[in-house]
């Protein structure tokens, strides 16, 4: 499968994303770790999602473990990974009370640690977790700079971030992303200027929980319900999963995201996979639309 360029001249991802959130909870042997990376490396989604914090700072090393049984699949991934988050933890005995951290030291280490951790030598995207009230523009791009320079880094983004601390950063380093969370029950992306934004700079989103975490097929609440009603509706229309027509629905914006799929199961990941080639026409579109909201569009 083709990568995608996240910005004009900015990395390349697969496009559907690996979420490797909760690669700790799996239980896994680095065997069985491995055969994960392999299966979705062979349906073609090739970039995996990380950050320092998952699995309570373990997620990271979990994945170098398997990766390092078979070194050579490096060349065949992306690897994205997020910091900035500091969170009280036994792995982190030093973190008196969770915070932010967007300063350089912290910026510098927390790099090394993942190259360390996933056992490569460079993050192909690397992203600042959460806004930092603190976040100093001029320094946090410096040290990204440093970082690019010495190879570590290939391009840089964000995630969370408001399009107005968005633009504070990219003045002064362009940024490849904005990871935003996104899903018909949560629409305000949509709504507060963020795709707007990365649409105007040809920067593509990446989007955490595109499937609102499981609850479009399982919550009872009644936006739910009569989302599950329009996607179920469109599916049959189409022959297909609700799955496939929920990401559909994302991958119909003119941003062009790119969803981040957080499974264990490979059919998680085909179904995401067979979006790319679903195009929902504006109707079908607006229908998921109006059954989020509870009304029809203005």
């Amino acid at each position: 499968m083709n990568l995608v360029e996240l910005s004009p001249g900015g990395p390349r991802l697969s496009p559907v994303v690996v979420g490797a959130w909760r690669l700790s909870e799996w239980g896994w042997s680095p065997q069985e770790r491995l055969r994960w990376v392999e299966q979705c490396i062979e349906l073609g989604a090739t970039s995996f999602d990380h950050a320092d914090i998952y699995g309570g700072y373990l997620g990271e090393g979990l994945f170098g473990e398997a990766l390092a049984l078979k070194p050579g699949l490096r060349q065949h991934m992306q690897l994205v990974s997020k910091l900035g988050i500091k969170l009280v933890s036994p792995q982190r005995p030093g973190h008196a009370v969770k915070h932010y951290d967007t300063s350089a030291a912290h910026i510098t280490w927390t790099v090394d640690n993942a190259l360390q951790q996933l056992r490569t030598d460079h993050l192909d995207l690397l992203l600042i977790h959460r806004p930092d009230p603190l976040l100093d523009a001029d320094e946090v791009a410096r040290v990204f700079e440093q970082l690019i320079a010495a190879g570590k880094l290939r391009g840089v983004g964000v995630s969370n971030f408001t399009p107005a601390q968005f633009e504070l950063l990219n003045s002064r380093i362009s940024l490849s992303t904005n990871q935003v969370e996104l899903h018909p029950l949560n629409r305000q992306v949509l709504d507060d200027g963020t795709l707007d934004q990365c649409q105007r700079l040809r920067v593509r989103p990446m989007i955490w929980s595109p499937l609102a975490g499981g609850a479009l097929f399982t919550s009872e609440e009644p936006a739910a319900q009569r989302v599950r009603q329009a996607l179920t509706t469109i599916a049959q229309r189409h022959d297909t999963s609700v799955a496939t027509v929920a990401h559909a629905w994302l991958l119909r914006l003119p941003s062009r995201p790119l969803p981040i799929v957080g499974s264990r199961r490979p059919e998680a990941l085909r179904e995401a996979l067979a979006a790319l080639d679903l195009r929902l026409d504006t109707a079908e579109w607006t229908e998921i639309w109006n059954a989020a909201t509870g009304q029809r569009v203005p």
